[in-house]
């Protein structure tokens, strides 16, 4: 946007903001804090409420992307200090193409898009009610069922973890282990590229990525594992599965027995995993 600054922050090797850092980019003529509640691709849930705090102590607005949190994750707009919060229906079984912006009373926006009175001039287009309605539905249902889910995906994720870190070497968990969504795991496995993987997981009939569905198309590995600093040669061998109610104990049992089988036979073919076992055979004698 011409004529306004942004501060970048930093995050640390779990992808959480650090609340020290956030208040030294604070300036005086800082407007808006804006963080992601939950990291959509590693799952890390970050201290939402304290960065609120900070931000009105300072007289600051504050918003929330909570697309990945939203029906999954507790919300207090009052209690979390929370201005404004970005929120969509598809990541709640809701209809894909509607969202919801939430603005605390008072707080003022300028409208990108001028609209008629029907949508209270702030754009223009006739109100999505199928849309609307069915976010609605979705939003009832994964509020009303919410702590029963967390806890039932929570059990299989970290059935999930043990079992692939038991099973297959060199193998790295994304992500903050006790600040995480619960239907999330990112893996990183050293010496294969995760773009055969997940053709390989694909045949097996498992769906999976090795980013967010926004940066499907590009092959440079996720900026969310360079900025966790991790190597290029490691995130590129990323994998992101996503659990839901619906995942049951034997999915997860053949995701780790298929994972297993797959990464074994990728390391197989790479001379990097050659030259890394070479060389430890070589320091062992």
């Amino acid at each position: 946007m011409k004529g306004i600054e942004i501060t970048y922050l930093p995050v640390d090797d779990k992808g959480l903001v650090n609340v020290e850092d956030l208040k030294k980019a604070i300036r005086p003529t800082t407007i808006l804090i804006s963080v992601m509640f939950a990291n959509n691709e590693i799952g890390t849930v970050e201290p939402i409420k304290e960065i609120g705090r900070i931000a009105h102590e300072h007289g600051i607005y504050f918003h929330t992307d909570a697309v990945q949190a939203f029906g999954h994750l507790p919300i207090d707009v009052n209690e979390m200090n929370i201005d404004l919060l970005s929120a969509s229906g598809h990541k709640i079984n809701g209809p894909k193409g509607i969202g919801l912006l939430y603005i605390r009373k008072g707080i003022k926006i300028t409208n990108l898009i001028h609209g008629g009175a029907q949508e209270s001039g702030k754009r223009a287009g006739t109100t999505n009610a199928a849309g609307i309605i069915g976010f609605a539905k979705a939003t009832e249902l994964a509020v009303r069922d919410m702590e029963e889910t967390r806890a039932y995906e929570s059990r299989l994720r970290d059935k999930l973890i043990a079992g692939v870190t038991a099973e297959i070497p060199f193998t790295r968990v994304n992500g903050d282990l006790t600040n995480r969504l619960s239907n999330n795991v990112n893996f990183c496995f050293r010496f294969i590229e995760g773009e055969s993987l997940l053709i390989m997981l694909d045949q097996k009939g498992i769906c999976a990525s090795s980013g967010s569905a926004c940066t499907s198309g590009s092959l440079d590995p996720s900026h969310v594992l360079l900025a966790i600093g991790l190597p290029h040669e490691i995130a590129h061998g990323s994998l992101r599965l996503t659990l839901s109610k619906d995942t049951t104990e034997e999915d997860i049992d053949y995701v780790v027995e298929s994972l297993k089988e797959i990464v074994g036979r990728l390391r197989m073919m790479s001379p990097l995993y050659e030259d890394f076992v070479k060389k430890n055979k070589e320091a062992s004698a």
